[in-house]
């Protein structure tokens, strides 16, 4: 607060880059010091965002890019800290395959509000560990000599520790790695051919609709760019349209039945009808149903950007994409500030009465009536 420059100067992803490289410079190379350091700037990046939100210099939308760049941040850094330790214990997962011998490549794709680039100020981290590991020799180097799943193993678990445990200078996330393939009895890194085998043969709509809301986050730019064309190509190929409407509406219903608990004069703005998830359904049902027709759809991890495009390619009216859009804002605005409260996101029922019902009104043409609602 002493600093004018808090107030002055917008924070940009080149500035916390920066500040983080210069904190981990004064830790040097003890760990505890280095991880703390990851915690004091999670916490310092995280009030000078929340300064400017308040002050109304920094738009909704910038607002989720900064933490999202503040948590690409620290995950980078935390791998690291990860393979370092367990390489220090095992040595490097090593294998051979077509390109000869190499060490295996690692890498975290983000889901949920991290891969649409949509986090708030308590928002968790659902991760997905990805690796390359292939061939008939899949060891590490020494000097304990283990089959590389159990480095793999190993190092998710370092890593989620990482992030996870409390100290006195805080934790820095909550982290949910239970989207992977398999779900809670799955490995925590899965090989990324058998992840793209299971995305086109056996994962059900839900799992699509996450995938739609990936990208990777940290790890191995190749990689990456391989995780890149599987999603692209498995949202193109692979979703299961004949029932996706079907699917998508018990998914909502599930979803209702087990967060939603409606109360008198009272409107959770993430669960209740005609709120931010019905809004999020709407734009992974217009993008999955169409993007075998328009690919670019897949482009974009984030909901405004899906409702957004599917106006721009003239698939849906652009009377009701504005007023889902706006709604899709004022929504998440109302949310990320009372999660700086640390209070819910649950407002009076009447502030959001117009909006909800528009919402809600889109929701039964689209979702029950199936009406394709293409412009005039």
């Amino acid at each position: 607060l002493l600093d004018a420059r808090v107030f002055e100067t917008l924070p940009d992803r080149a500035q916390f880059a920066a500040e983080l490289e210069a904190r981990l410079g004064h830790a040097g190379e003890d760990e505890e010091l280095r991880i703390d350091a990851l915690r004091q700037f999670r916490r310092a990046a995280t009030f000078r965002i929340a300064m400017q939100d308040l002050a109304g210099r920094l738009p909704l939308m910038q607002v989720s890019d900064r933490l999202t760049d503040v948590a690409e941040l620290i995950l980078a850094q935390a791998l690291a800290l990860a393979w370092r330790h367990t390489a220090a214990l095992y040595g490097e997962p090593r294998c051979e395959d077509a390109e000869g011998k190499r060490t295996a490549r690692v890498g975290i794709a983000g889901y949920g509000k991290l891969g649409g680039m949509e986090l708030g100020y308590a928002s968790d981290l659902d991760l997905v560990f990805l690796h390359d590991s292939a061939g008939a020799h899949q060891q590490t180097s020494g000097p304990k000599v283990v089959d590389n799943e159990v480095f793999f193993l190993r190092l998710a678990q370092r890593l989620v520790h990482l992030l996870t445990v409390h100290t006195p200078a805080g934790r820095l996330y909550e982290v949910d790695v239970r989207l992977r393939p398999s779900g809670k009895g799955g490995l925590a890194f899965t090989q990324i051919g058998a992840f793209e085998e299971y995305q086109r043969r056996e994962a059900w709509t839900f799992e699509h609709q996450a995938l739609l809301h990936s990208r990777w986050v940290a790890g191995d730019g190749g990689l990456g760019a391989a995780y890149a064309r599987i999603r692209r190509a498995v949202l193109v190929e692979a979703v299961k349209r004949d029932t996706l409407r079907a699917d998508i509406v018990a998914m909502r219903e599930r979803m209702r039945a087990e967060h939603g608990r409606p109360r008198e004069g009272l409107f959770d703005l993430k669960q209740d009808r005609g709120g931010i998830a019905d809004i999020e359904f709407l734009a992974q049902y217009w993008v999955l149903r169409h993007v075998h027709q328009h690919p670019p759809l897949a482009e974009f991890p984030d909901t405004i950007r899906h409702l957004e495009s599917v106006g721009s390619a003239a698939l849906v009216d652009h009377r009701v994409i504005d007023r889902l859009v706006d709604a899709y804002r004022a929504y998440r605005q109302a949310a990320h500030h009372l999660s700086l409260e640390q209070r819910p996101p649950v407002v009076d029922a009447a502030a959001h009465a117009g909006m909800r019902g528009a919402v809600a009104a889109i929701w039964d043409r689209v979702m029950v009536a199936g009406e394709d609602l293409p412009p005039l």
